[in-house]
């Protein structure tokens, strides 16, 4: 179904109620943000039109949504400019974030208010152009931002690429920004060492017809320039997942896709892209994708994982075997869900939209598969020093555990006996089990059960801490053999997400605990995962000293 078919559909079907103008509202909003440059102008007005008539039955929070949403990834300067004239907290939003072509920009100032003004003059990334045209309209445009708007922009969440490009903090003096990039420029060019910088936030990139990416700001131009989004990388090697490669054969948006980068460490690792495709005004080629690209957020990596190392050909080969398909269901959910090849109706987007999240798990098993295989194949060794609080990173991940124990409806209670629980230990190999030993059992634990356990503290002369959860009912009679097994599902059927997860996940806290001196142990009441004690080093120096 073509963009203006389905204009002419939305548009032929009068709203009953305010649920019906709601999803009205974000359809017109979709299709003029994704496909606006390739509508008929008969049909953006008509459809700016009915934004308008529909604006005032679409409560402030959902028009807050829809600007946060658009200006992350629209590139269509009249619906900018129809949200920019909304409330303030609206169109803070979308100024603040959203990017347009200088021409774009520069016809889209005059038919902005002062409070727009105001948030624009707040931007360090607009072109030269541009703020010269927005100082040329007088101090007297520029107003102080009302506190209501500022709280808006203050609850919403950072930016995927816009306002962390440049690492220079906003309060400082843009002369002195311009002047240290360029320093840092001219060092560049010489073949100079720079200054140590620490990893960059996000980045832009635009590629050509052929998925090749021609132009980047924000990174190391050779750390990127050269890498084609029209094919899936290897994993572990530079490049893209295969979430943008089935996107970009279909022509596609493309929603927070994988991106491998080698090269300084401020620019390698892994990132986490978005991107439009654009196609020519005129002829209706299609020109490339634009994207913007961000570091990945915590809830999209396991707990405490590790900067890529160097695997083995057999583990780099494995990883690539599994995240092909499952990037490539992924990405037909994420089509389905953003209805990129029309109006999907609400079922069927949930129902996409919980195949992104189970698929997102999935990837993190998988994440947890390389790092168990790499720590078998050379356990880290823990320095004598490495001393942290075993009770704190239990007391953070029941924190973060938080809205899944509320969804579930399960009660999770680990009691403390003794104290002092130090454990010698590196830190993030600790919180990547405790983490992934609680989340697997809340995972299989059933609605409304209560999951209880203890952090132990034996006698003084003990070298262990013992973290014990008392097994969850559903799988209170199952063999250490079968807890083990991917392939066992306490109903005896196909094994569901869940279990897969326990699997997987035991053998990973299992293998990171005895690279680090430690066991998981699978009793028939309880598991328990022992950590090396930095007590009984205190309580030994402490009797010595008192002995002397």
């Amino acid at each position: 179904m073509t963009a203006d078919s389905m204009i002419a559909t939305i548009l032929r079907q009068a709203p009953a109620d305010r649920r019906a103008s709601i999803a009205a509202w974000r359809q017109l909003s979709d299709i003029l943000a994704q496909r606006g440059n390739q509508l008929g102008d008969d049909d953006i007005r008509r459809s700016l039109h009915a934004l308008a008539v529909l604006r005032p039955q679409v409560p402030e929070s959902v028009r807050r949504d829809s600007a946060r949403a658009i200006a992350r990834h629209g590139r269509f300067a009249p619906l900018v400019a129809f949200y920019a004239n909304d409330v303030p907290a609206v169109s803070a939003i979308m100024l603040r974030d959203t990017r347009l072509t200088d021409a774009d920009w520069l016809a889209l100032l005059p038919a902005t208010g002062a409070m727009a003004r105001s948030v624009l003059a707040g931007r360090s990334d607009l072109p030269d152009g541009v703020r010269r045209a927005l100082a040329s309209l007088g101090s007297g445009s520029v107003a102080l931002p009302q506190p209501a708007v500022v709280e808006a922009v203050a609850d919403t969440p950072p930016p995927a690429a816009a306002d962390e490009i440049e690492p220079v903090a906003e309060s400082a003096p843009s002369q002195i920004s311009e002047l240290v990039r360029r320093i840092d420029k001219y060092q560049s060019s010489r073949g100079q060492p720079t200054v140590a910088r620490p990893p960059r936030a996000a980045f832009l990139f635009e590629t050509g017809p052929d998925g090749v990416i021609h132009w980047v700001e924000g990174v190391t131009r050779g750390a990127v320039i050269g890498l084609s989004i029209a094919d899936a990388a290897f994993g572990g090697e530079p490049g893209t997942d295969g979430v943008a490669a089935g996107a970009f054969r279909q022509r596609a948006e493309i929603i927070n896709a994988r991106m491998i980068l080698e090269g300084t460490p401020a620019d390698a690792g892994e990132w986490r892209f978005s991107a439009l495709p654009w196609f020519d005004p005129a002829t209706g080629q299609f020109r490339g994708y634009r994207a913007s690209a961000r570091r990945p957020n915590r809830n999209e990596t396991p707990y405490g994982r590790q900067a890529p190392e160097d695997s083995g050909d057999s583990i780099r080969q494995l990883i690539h075997e599994l995240r092909s398909p499952l990037n490539a269901i992924s990405g037909f959910a994420q089509i389905i869900s953003g209805q990129m090849f029309g109006p999907v109706s609400q079922n069927y987007r949930a129902m996409a939209e919980t195949i992104v999240a189970d698929a997102a798990s999935v990837q993190s098993i998988i994440d947890d598969l390389e790092t168990a295989a790499r720590s078998n194949t050379a356990p880290a060794a823990v320095p004598a020093n490495s001393a942290v609080d075993i009770g704190a990173i239990v007391t953070q991940v029941e924190g973060d555990l938080g809205p899944l124990l509320a969804e579930r409806r399960i009660d999770l209670s680990i009691s403390r006996v003794g104290g002092g629980f130090i454990g010698l230990i590196d830190d993030a190999n600790a919180r990547r089990m405790v983490g992934r030993l609680l989340t697997a059992l809340v995972d299989i634990s059933e609605p409304g059960a209560i999951l209880v356990g203890q952090l132990v503290t034996e006698a003084p002369h003990d070298d262990m801490l013992q973290l014990r959860i008392v097994r969850p009912a559903t799988i209170r009679f199952a063999t250490s053999t079968e807890l083990l097994d991917p392939g066992f599902s306490p109903e005896g059927e196909a094994p569901g997400a869940a279990v897969l997860s326990l699997g997987f996940s035991l053998r990973l806290v299992d293998s990171l605990a005895r690279g680090s001196g430690g066991r998981l142990d699978i009793g028939h009441n309880a598991l328990t995962l022992h950590l090396p004690s930095a007590n009984s080093r205190t309580e030994v120096e402490l009797e010595v000293q008192q002995g002397e």
